[in-house]
């Protein structure tokens, strides 16, 4: 396979749990925690720390949601409310 038009047909060849698993797999390279530069990671995670924290101290609260429309890119996500 050498052309898009080649690799498009044989992604649409595959079965849809394979084509879904694929699309993920894509849009986490593209979107996904390996797509940020070194200074993304680190205001990243340290948002994450502050939302733990906000959490541990009583002035958010965590909400689960589910995404039944994703096809396994987005299983469910995590809402913080203040």
């Amino acid at each position: 396979m050498s052309t898009i038009q080649e690799i498009e047909a044989a992604i649409e060849r595959l079965p849809a749990a394979d084509r879904d698993a694929f699309e993920a797999r894509l849009i986490a390279r593209r979107c996904g925690i390996d797509a940020l530069d070194s200074g993304e990671y680190r205001e990243l995670l340290a948002s994450l720390d502050e939302a733990e924290r906000e959490i541990d101290s009583g002035r958010a609260s965590v909400q689960m949601i589910s995404d039944k429309e994703s096809r396994g890119v987005l299983e469910s996500s995590l809402v913080v409310t203040k």
